[in-house]
């Protein structure tokens, strides 16, 4: 696999709606390998290669190009600005964070909040709300409102890193199942079904993208590319795990948004021990993958997603291992070659 690719990806910026610099790359990296390239209205872009069976179904694969980042909201009369959410971050992880604004320039900002020598003993046992942070960037007051203005968006500012067997930085969620996607487009051989590798907007704030463009595409079936929480650590019980790190692809069973068609799940499970792809089985009780928008499209299509299991989401130290990286790449291209064996 690419390292170099995988950490470009990451660290192209890309808040929910403002997904076009993320676009751009993508559509002129793989836009080679496909026979035809479009874009909806919202911006999700759409990679097909065509069927070589008599009569080929649509198979939609899914992966989304935001990241859950931040608005400008409010700038004081100091200059430092407050923001408003896109996603659900952690409060309790941005603290003495850097990020970027990206305003009329791009400039680097930190979120601070009051020290800790002047809080109360109440206050240091708790997370500070996100409401009561701020971010200063060590500008006047002058040069912030000529620079930013309110709605500007605000990512957070962090390098995709080798950590060990790891990659750790930000926006794994879900650049990672881009990756995944785009390398399991590139290398499938040929598939009787035409296959069209959809890369979505504005996921993290309620599979928005998917939605819309599951509508105009009309698949027949939906294969959503995403992350999944690795709780494997210290401090929770192994029964809350969900999955373990380095132990293989997952294939989701259910998540608050969706619940895999059971036929899709069992034939990805085939298809990993045909093809000696170690995987594991996922139940997710909080938060939802594309699969969630794909399910419901029109009169409904059967579902599922593969995940990559990751340590730390939702924070600038996403974690994966690099060989699960490696087998979702390869469960995904087999599922593509031998997609005419699953029916409905």
């Amino acid at each position: 696999m690419s390292f170099e690719l995988l950490r470009t990806l990451c660290g192209i910026p890309a808040p929910p709606g403002r997904e076009d610099a993320f676009r751009t790359f993508l559509v002129e990296h793989l836009s080679p390998y496909a026979d035809d390239v479009t874009t909806d209205a919202m911006g999700n872009v759409f990679f097909r290669r065509n069927g070589t069976g008599p009569n080929p179904r649509t198979i939609m694969l899914a992966a989304h190009m935001d990241e859950i980042s931040f608005l400008v909201r409010h700038i004081t009369k100091e200059g430092f600005l407050y923001v408003q959410p896109l996603g659900g971050f952690d409060p309790r992880v941005l603290d003495a964070q850097r990020v970027w604004i990206h305003g009329r320039e791009r400039i680097l900002g930190a979120f601070g909040t009051k020290p800790t020598h002047f809080t109360t003993p109440e206050e240091r046992t708790k997370a500070v709300p996100l409401e009561d942070m701020f971010i200063d960037t060590g500008r006047s007051p002058e040069e912030v409102n000529a620079l930013v203005r309110i709605g500007d968006p605000v990512t957070l500012e962090r390098e995709l890193v080798e950590l060990g067997a790891f990659y750790t930085g930000k926006t794994l969620d879900d650049r990672v199942g881009v990756y995944v996607m785009a390398e399991a487009f590139k290398r499938y051989a040929s598939s009787q079904d035409t296959i069209v590798a959809v890369a979505t907007v504005q996921e993290e704030v309620g599979v928005r993208g998917a939605k819309v463009a599951a509508f105009g595409l009309e698949p027949d079936i939906g294969i959503a590319l995403d992350i999944t929480i690795a709780a494997d650590i210290p401090g929770v019980e192994e029964r809350n795990w969900c999955v373990r790190l380095g132990q293989g692809v997952a294939i989701k069973i259910m998540d608050s948004y969706s619940i895999s068609d059971p036929r899709l799940v069992e034939f990805f499970r085939l298809l990993a021990e045909e093809n000696s792809i170690c995987y594991q089985m996922e139940i997710l009780p909080r938060g939802g993958t594309d699969a969630g928008g794909m399910q419901l499209a029109r009169s409904g299509i059967p579902v599922c997603t593969i995940s990559i299991p990751c340590r730390y989401a939702h924070s600038v130290v996403e974690s994966v291992h690099r060989e699960d990286v490696e087998r979702s790449i390869e469960l995904v291209r087999c599922f593509c070659e031998h997609s005419h064996r699953f029916t409905v």
